[in-house]
C-alpha cells in the first residue's frame, strides 16, 4: 500500500521532475540548451569559471539526463523515507534539514575537490598559467543531483526509526533500519576512498557522506536543544 504524500515531499518531488522534464524537453545534450541548463544550475568548484552562488541550490533539483534511475531512485527514496520525518517534525524543520544535507553534500564534495586541486596545482585557486588539462577537467565538470539531501533523509530516518525493518530488492531480505543506514553509509565511504584512489565512477560519494554528516549533526544539534529526540 502506497502511503499519501506530505506536502514538502510532494512539492519537492514535482520540483525535481519539472526540472529534469524542461532539462530532456531542449532535445541534445552536446548541441542544445540542454547542456546550458546544466553549465547554469549544476554547481562547479568555485574555482571555476563556471561557478554561480545560485548553483549551491539550484544543483539539488538537477539530475543526470543520461540516467532515468538516478532521478527515480532519489524520488523513491524521498517518498519512501522523507514523509515519515515529515510527518515527526513538520513542514518547517524537514524542508530545514533537506537542505541543510544538501548544502552539507555540497560542502563536502567541493572541499575534496578542492584538496584535490591543491595537491596538483600547491592552491586551492590556482592561476591561469597553473590549470593543468587535469584541473580543466575539474573546473568543467558539474556536479548534479538531490542524492546528498537524500542521504540525509536516509540517515534521518535510521536514527529516528532504528529498528523498523525495511525489505530489501537485492537480495530480497529485511533489514533494521539503522543496519541498512551503516551499511550504506559503509559503502559510500568505501567508494569515496576508492575514488580518490584513482578510480572513476561518476558518482559523488563523498557529497552523500556529507549529507549523512550534515544530518547526523544537526539530529545532534536538535536533540541537545530541545527536550525532544526532535
Amino acid at each position: 500500500m502506497f502511503q499519501k504524500l506530505t506536502p514538502v515531499v510532494k512539492n519537492l518531488i514535482i520540483i525535481n521532475v519539472l526540472f529534469y522534464v524542461a532539462m530532456m524537453a531542449f532535445g541534445n545534450y552536446e548541441n542544445g540548451p540542454m547542456k546550458l541548463l546544466t553549465i547554469k544550475l549544476g554547481v562547479f568548484y568555485p574555482g571555476s569559471p563556471f561557478f554561480a552562488p545560485w548553483q549551491i541550490i539550484t544543483h539539488m533539483f538537477m539530475h543526470s539526463q543520461f540516467s532515468l534511475m538516478h532521478i527515480f531512485f532519489n524520488m523513491f527514496a524521498l517518498y519512501m523515507f522523507g514523509g515519515a520525518l515529515e510527518k515527526v517534525w513538520g513542514a518547517k524543520r524537514f524542508l530545514q534539514y533537506y537542505f541543510i544535507c544538501g548544502l552539507g553534500a555540497f560542502v563536502l564534495h567541493e572541499l575534496v575537490i578542492g584538496f584535490e586541486v591543491y595537491s596538483l596545482t600547491g592552491s586551492f585557486f590556482p592561476a591561469a598559467e597553473q590549470i593543468t588539462q587535469s584541473v580543466a577537467a575539474i573546473y568543467t565538470t558539474p556536479t548534479v543531483g538531490a542524492s546528498g539531501a537524500v542521504f540525509g533523509i536516509l540517515l534521518g530516518f535510521g536514527m529516528l526509526f532504528p529498528n523498523t525493518r525495511l525489505m530489501l530488492l537485492f537480495p530480497p531480505i529485511p533489514i533494521k533500519a539503522k543496519w541498512f543506514v551503516i551499511i550504506y553509509g559503509a559503502i559510500e565511504l568505501f567508494g569515496g576512498f576508492n575514488q580518490l584512489g584513482g578510480s572513476a565512477d561518476n558518482i559523488a560519494h563523498f557529497a552523500h557522506l556529507g549529507g549523512m554528516l550534515f544530518g547526523f549533526l544537526l539530529i545532534r544539534y536538535w536533540k541537545k536543544t530541545t527536550n525532544t529526540f526532535y
